[in-house]
Order: structure tokens, then C-alpha cells, then sequence
């Protein structure tokens, strides 16, 4: 089984992957976690590239094509193998971030990035990708730290990103579920449980 946590900077996903998969292996899953981009030494040093090198000007295109590196090393080395050997796979992110990102909020040809991505991925996708979605303006405003590369593009762009994400969530409600997260940790945390434990009976 392969779930994934997407949403806009801010809206919680590494706090509910983290209460997720504590949930799971008290279910007795065998859990692999991982982050898009990461969980590879390339995808480490590409996510370094994309997220933190501020004096690096980066084209929408370099930055799909680097991203989808990154992805297909993690696909090849961390997902594929985990999934082969039984194991539950949940990832920071995935191919749906790559599409809203360069593509509703960057301009680049959505349909042609779920392509791309299909190829690269060899046709793997989560079974199950949680977006938490919440209002830009208060997303942003639980970011306590210094913000990286593409947080720092500036409102419009956040509100492209929460269209892309929902856009694509109605395209695709039997893959993509939209929590709310505006709401308390331990509220969203159940209708994540309650979400999954549809696809897992």
C-alpha cells in the first residue's frame, strides 16, 4: 500500500505523516517513510538545490526536470523495493506536487507533467494521497521558520497552488482526498485514519 501527504507549505502534513504512521504500525504495518524530494543521497542533494540554494536562478522547466530526477531515484531505490517486499510506503509529497507546482502555479502544461511523471515513476502512484487543504493566508502563518526557494513566491502564487491542488482533487476523487486542516491536530488526524481505513479493510 502506498499513501502520500500533499497540500501547500504550512498545512500540517509532516505533523499528521508522523501521527499516520505511528497509527499504522500500532496496526502492525511494516512502514517506510520518505520525502519528495529526498530519501536518496541525489534526491537529498537535489532537494538541497531546489529548496535552499537562493543565489541559483532555476527556469520552471529545470525545476520540473530536477524534481522528476529526484523522484525517479526515490521510485527506483525506496518505493518500488518497498512495495515488492510487502511493506507500507508513505511519502512527503509525490507527482502531485510536481504538477501544481511548475504546472497550475508555475504555467507549465499540466497534462504534459502527469506524462512525464508517469513515465519516470514506471506508472507507480499512492493509492491514497491526503490533501490537506486550508486557506493560504493561515497556512502561512504556521511557518516558523526561515521560508525556502518556493514558499517565498509570494501570495498569488499560494492561491494558484490551493486551486491546482483542489482542481485536481475533483479530477481524481478515488485518489486524492481533501482534508480539511484548518482544524485541530487531533480532529484531522481521524478523518485521515477515516479516509485510509476505507482503502485498508
Amino acid at each position: 500500500m502506498f499513501f502520500s501527504f500533499d497540500g501547500i507549505d504550512g498545512a500540517g502534513k509532516s505533523t499528521q505523516m508522523r501521527l499516520f504512521c505511528e497509527w499504522l504500525r500500532a496496526q502492525g504495518h511494516d512502514v517506510v517513510t520518505c520525502r519528495d524530494p529526498g530519501g536518496t543521497a541525489l534526491g537529498e542533494a537535489v532537494r538541497e538545490l531546489l529548496l535552499k540554494r537562493h543565489d541559483l536562478t532555476i527556469g520552471r522547466m529545470a525545476e520540473m526536470l530536477l524534481y522528476m530526477s529526484a523522484r525517479a531515484q526515490l521510485v527506483e531505490q525506496v518505493i518500488e523495493p518497498g512495495l515488492a517486499a510487502g511493506k507500507t510506503v508513505v511519502s512527503d509529497r509525490f507527482l502531485l506536487a510536481n504538477v501544481v507546482y511548475q504546472g497550475h502555479a508555475g504555467g507549465l502544461d499540466v497534462p504534459k507533467l502527469w506524462e512525464i511523471g508517469r513515465f519516470i515513476t514506471r506508472g507507480i502512484e499512492p493509492d491514497l494521497t491526503f490533501l490537506l487543504d486550508m486557506p493560504p493566508e493561515a497556512a502561512q502563518g504556521r511557518i516558523q521558520r526561515e521560508l525556502d526557494r518556493m514558499e517565498q513566491h509570494g501570495d498569488d502564487f499560494r492561491r494558484r497552488l490551493r486551486e491546482g491542488f483542489r482542481a485536481e482533487a475533483a479530477r481524481r476523487p478515488g485518489r486524492i482526498v481533501v482534508i480539511d486542516a484548518a482544524r485541530s491536530i487531533e480532529v484531522v488526524e481521524s478523518a485521515v485514519r477515516a479516509a485510509a481505513e476505507k482503502l485498508l479493510k
